[in-house]
């Protein structure tokens, strides 16, 4: 074999298998959520693989034909990557709200077998190019130098350039596909196996695979670079819209009645608001998603401004598309992170300041941390107020955290949620509220009443109390996944 040819097979395995491990996320999302502990089931799956490859493919080359195995490695390793999207869909219901062993089991099934069969191209190819035992660290190095190569190169053009130009299943196809044409190469050239029959088997394959991959039924109505996202239309409310942002049903918009709150949190929120004075509000909003609250405080505080700072460029054209989104000067979206976003919104600005990025197992924890926070103090007017939506359950450590992290920077805080989730008993979505000046608990709780919530707000000493010792987070230290992880 010749050593371009060599270093290109190993390169392209090796790339492939980073493929997979990045869209291995992407897949495992619409069930898993996009966390921490997730995308560390991957990799660690991944390179569990990668490891057991290895040493299987150093014994195996060993024992038989290195050139022989080459062509059927490849092979195996484009059946199962066609595989790998069917498997995830079939396994990715039974895992929601997954723990460390469900996360791993479901990585393991999609995409174990894939990275392992790959993995064990490159000793078989080192088998073939060693000739002289004097040259063998060169080598071993050199295609372990090509090996890194190839996973830096399909690491960088996955998550820079394929998932944002491609849906997951249409890249699965294309390297699956790929690699059954390169194996067949191989087992042609260097397995002494006819054409005809190298050929005929690597179409059926192909044609088979890439069959059951578009014929599986996807949870994705659009897949974004960040979310498997689809609207859907509430069956008891004709104008009401769903946006589902992977295993959460993120937003509700009427687009008859902008006035109309569907979710409870939201009705919480739309509580808080009304303590502040009439007229119209200058609000920041961290995460757009359905872009509900600008439409609902724009028709009930004629002539706000509203300033939106949306991670998914994707999410803000379902919203143009399907939820009723207009952009206007008095409705301004920014698209990019919202730590960085912020941070050129303008000082000591806003009345409002709505946190609203956090998405069930998904939570962005660079957004909860006491040094964001002190960026969102430092932009809101000395009367104006932070309030967020999160999700816990019990027993409610990120949220006994966050609430301790509001307090750490807003001299004045509140918590609403219902009682049951107060004591543990229950969990869902708790409202944090922050802010400069005094909160009237009171006067949130006439408006509950009013539209016959069941919530109850703490504030001072009844908010310290329920944060007990919970810790602050900070930029060094923000364990949200583990807070969460332990419900």
């Amino acid at each position: 074999m010749h050593r371009w040819t060599a270093l290109g097979l190993v390169f392209f395995s090796s790339a492939a298998i980073l493929v997979l491990e990045i869209m291995a996320g992407r897949m495992l999302a619409p069930y898993l959520g996009v966390t921490l502990e997730s995308f560390t089931g991957i990799i660690g799956t991944v390179l569990a693989g990668i490891s057991l490859g290895a040493w299987l493919g150093g014994r195996l080359a060993d024992k038989r034909d290195p050139g022989g195995l080459l062509g059927p490695l490849l092979i195996a390793g484009g059946a199962f990557t066609l595989l790998s999207p069917t498997l995830v869909r079939w396994i990715g219901p039974t895992a929601r709200a997954a723990g460390p062993i469900e996360i791993v089991l479901a990585a393991a099934i999609g995409f174990f077998l894939p990275a392992l069969v790959l993995s064990a191209v490159a000793p078989a190819v080192v088998k073939m190019q060693l000739q002289d035992l004097g040259e063998t660290g060169e080598v071993v190095g050199g295609f372990s130098a090509m090996s890194s190569a190839g996973a830096i190169f399909g690491t960088f053009v996955t998550g820079f350039v394929l998932v944002a130009a491609a849906p997951s299943q249409t890249v699965i196809i294309v390297v699956g596909v790929a690699l059954l044409a390169l194996g067949g190469f191989a087992w042609f050239k260097y397995g002494h196996i006819p054409g005809r029959r190298a050929m005929l088997s690597i179409v059926a394959v192909g044609v088979a695979g890439s069959g059951i991959v578009t014929l599986t039924p996807t949870p994705c109505e659009t897949e974004t670079a960040y979310f498997c996202a689809r609207v859907v239309v509430d069956e008891n409310r004709p104008s009401g819209r769903a946006l589902w942002l992977d295993t959460l049903r993120h937003s509700y918009v009427d687009l008859e009645d902008p006035t109309h709150l569907e979710f409870r949190y939201a009705k919480v929120v739309a509580d808080v608001l009304s303590t502040l004075p009439d007229g119209p509000l200058r609000t920041l909003f961290v995460g757009g998603g359905g872009f509900t609250f600008p439409g609902f405080i724009s028709a009930t505080r004629p002539g706000s401004t509203h300033l939106v700072l949306e991670l998914d460029a994707s999410v803000v054209d379902i919203a143009e598309r399907e939820l009723g989104l207009v952009r206007s000067d008095d409705l301004v979206v920014e698209v990019g992170d919202a730590r960085l976003g912020i941070n050129q919104a303008p000082i000591d600005s806003f009345d409002v300041v709505l946190g609203d990025a956090f998405g069930g197992p998904s939570v962005p924890w660079h957004l909860t941390t006491e040094e964001f926070l002190t960026e969102v103090a430092v932009r809101l007017t000395d009367d104006g107020l932070y309030a967020m939506n999160l999700i816990d359950y019990p027993p409610l450590g990120f949220a006994r955290a966050e609430l301790a992290t509001v307090a750490a920077v807003f001299p004045h805080v509140l918590v609403i949620a219902p009682e049951a989730y107060f004591t543990a008993a229950a969990g869902g979505n708790f409202v944090l509220v922050g802010s400069k000046a005094p909160i009237s608990a009171a006067a949130v709780m006439e408006n509950v009443v009013a539209r016959n919530g069941i919530e109850i707000a703490l504030d001072g000493e009844a908010a310290r109390a329920w944060i007990d010792d919970a810790v602050v987070l900070r930029d060094d230290f923000a364990p949200v996944d583990q807070l969460m992880s332990q419900s």
